[in-house]
């Protein structure tokens, strides 16, 4: 069967979804602990969150159906030049096949648009499935959190230099 595969800015009417999804993935992964995006009151109203500046949020789909997403953001306090990987999950049907890949490049490309030099994430050991991919995509960890996200849960910091070189561009 074809999959018609679409990546798309995010709109009110995938709020609900993607919360679910978020949600389902930390359970799933035994990571639905407090200092989590699991907790996090925005995660119900993503399409809010990412109006700010410097931000931006993709939601990707598969033959009409939202199965995950993930976007970047302007944290608070990261150093001058750099935006956090935010949010990216998939939804179970939606893993093996590229799209958290295509979701990280998307969302890479953007930040080098929008002007970032940096692009960091947190993450935990519970979300095993992430950090290989990470790894292959580049990302380097670090030995302490950066900026202000309000996820103390997470234990796993990670940047990647983006712009002429990388394979963001």
């Amino acid at each position: 069967m074809n999959k018609d595969i679409e990546i798309r800015d995010i709109v009110a009417a995938d709020n609900v979804r993607l919360a679910e999804i978020i949600r389902a993935s930390l359970e799933e992964f035994g990571a639905a602990k407090p200092g989590t995006v699991y907790f996090d009151a925005t995660t119900d109203h993503l399409s809010d969150v990412f109006k700010a500046y410097g931000s931006r949020y993709f939601v990707v789909s598969i033959n009409g159906e939202v199965v995950g997403g993930g976007g970047l953001f302007p944290t608070e306090s990261l150093p001058e030049g750099t935006c956090e990987l935010v949010k990216l999950y998939l939804a179970p049907e939606a893993r093996g096949l590229g799209l958290g890949r295509m979701l990280m490049q998307k969302c890479e490309v953007e930040a080098f648009e929008f002007g970032y030099k940096n692009i960091y994430l947190e993450t935990m050991p519970e979300l095993n499935v992430a950090v290989p991919l990470y790894l292959k995509m580049n990302y380097q960890y670090l030995k302490a959190p950066l900026g202000n996200s309000g996820h103390n849960g997470c234990n796993i910091w990670m940047s990647k230099k983006l712009g002429m070189g990388g394979d963001t561009m």
